[in-house]
């Protein structure tokens, strides 16, 4: 999805730092992410040739987490504390990511959904409801079409369902590079082939520049109760992409988050949980 923006972080970056203190806004900053509570368990879990970092909290009906691109399981430490109290949470570091390994194996969005269906299993876990943020909302988004028996509801937050509900100036926008950057810099310390990152980002590419790519017939047999979610100021999916996705996947709402960005869950943490709960808790 970020395409050539990853070839171009430092620059990118460089200019988000420069920005001046008065012109930020919350949507054009990243706040580092809530630190995760005390899990319950976690591990690796032997999913499709990887070995899946994963981590459990608290106890009660099921929620998987799944982040996007780039990112890890940690960026949901807000979230976490908060559904812990009543439900069992899950997080993953999706392949190749954070603590996670991948392998040669091209990256498909059919090939990350499996290795989450795979972890549930692992889990023993049935059914979850699903939020998913960016590529994880795409990664729930082809668990809806090819697995709904697995997720009672869905959240999809920042998803796009074919590859021109991106922006083409995502490619350019500081704050998309000042993320990339700061992944490059988590790469490092969590991955088991932490010297990598090109190797791994060109990998991600290669799947960005052709996936998703769903006809609206196909994600018209969606069945999964959906909210499809969008901050007011996305930098990488257009409002028009959302609308029409809210548009053919039968039933679904549409969620606007106001005054913030691809970044919601960090610039607004308390407001995003709350957005979950309302969808997931609703009856």
């Amino acid at each position: 999805m970020l395409r050539r923006a990853a070839a171009s972080a430092v620059v990118f970056a460089a200019a988000f730092v420069a920005l001046p203190a008065q012109a930020q806004e919350r949507w054009m900053s990243i706040p580092d992410p809530a630190p995760m509570p005390e899990p319950v368990s976690t591990g690796m879990a032997p999913v499709n040739g990887i070995d899946m970092y994963y981590a459990t909290y608290g106890a009660g009906d099921p929620v998987l987490l799944i982040h996007g691109g780039l990112g890890n399981a940690d960026i949901w430490g807000a979230q976490v504390a908060d559904l812990m109290q009543d439900h069992l949470v899950i997080v993953a570091d999706s392949r190749g990511h954070g603590r996670s390994t991948r392998t040669e194996e091209p990256f498909g969005y059919d090939l990350m959904a499996s290795d989450y269906v795979a972890l549930l299993d692992f889990l023993d876990i049935d059914s979850v409801d699903l939020v998913g943020w960016s590529d994880g909302g795409i990664i729930g988004i082809d668990i809806a079409m090819s697995h709904p028996e697995r997720i009672d509801r869905l959240f999809a937050h920042a998803a796009n369902i074919t590859t021109d509900g991106v922006d083409p100036a995502v490619e350019t926008d500081p704050v998309f590079g000042a993320y990339i950057e700061r992944m490059s810099e988590k790469y490092a310390e969590l991955s088991p082939t932490p010297d990598e990152f090109d190797a791994f980002v060109e990998q991600m590419v290669n799947m960005w520049m052709t996936q998703p790519n769903w006809t609206d017939e196909e994600v018209a047999e969606i069945t999964v109760p959906t909210a499809i979610v969008l901050g007011e100021y996305d930098e990488a999916i257009t409002r028009s992409h959302t609308d029409h996705m809210a548009e053919v996947i039968p039933g679904a709402e549409l969620i606007i988050l106001p005054e913030v960005s691809h970044f919601a869950m960090l610039q607004a943490p308390d407001e995003y949980t709350a957005a979950v709960r309302a969808f997931i808790d609703a009856e």
